[in-house]
């Protein structure tokens, strides 16, 4: 546990001395109760906290008026050991666009929703400094249409679609 809070501040520190892209459009408005419930992550940049992982999930639950339980699950692909991490996040703005989320408090990263069809079933989620990103979806796959506007948004927004993992779900 002691190594994995010290390569977490290290990539906090990195991160945070990264640089953000505070012009990066976000959606206008989240309905946080719509948000609520489980999404599949059909794709990721890799970061150390979700290597080597597939049927990786995020569950979202309120916990107060505004504050948000995050649990996000996996399994390792060669063993299919369950890993699970516990986090909290709050939205920094009215428009629940930009929320900040933390699984090591007090250290809080950056969540911000660049893209999400009106159903709610698809979510393009990252980082501006363009570290993280996230490709979610309330079923395990995504068809092509979809995935192709998907794509198209990571390319206008300047993420880089090459360093995309795609997660395996099973």
């Amino acid at each position: 546990m002691r190594n994995i809070f010290f390569a977490f501040v290290i990539s906090l520190f990195f991160t945070s001395c990264s640089t953000k892209d505070f012009s990066l459009l976000t959606v206008k408005k989240v309905d946080i109760n719509k948000y609520l419930g489980s999404w599949y992550e059909i794709a990721r940049y890799e970061h150390f906290f979700e290597k080597d992982c597939k049927n990786v999930i995020a569950s979202y639950s309120l916990i107060e008026e505004n504050k948000i339980k995050v649990i996000n699950t996996c399994q390792k692909i060669d063993t299919n050991k369950t890993k699970e991490a516990t986090g909290i996040a709050y939205a920094t703005d009215e428009t629940n666009s930009k929320l900040k989320v933390s699984f090591f408090r007090p250290f809080y990263g950056d969540y911000w929703i660049f893209m999400l069809d009106e159903e709610y079933t698809y979510a393009l989620v990252g980082s501006p400094s363009k570290e993280y990103l996230w490709i979610l979806s309330r079923s395990k796959k995504l068809d092509k249409n979809t995935l192709d506007k998907i794509l198209s948004k990571i390319k206008e927004l300047n993420f880089d679609e090459k360093k995309l993992i795609w997660t395996i779900q099973e």
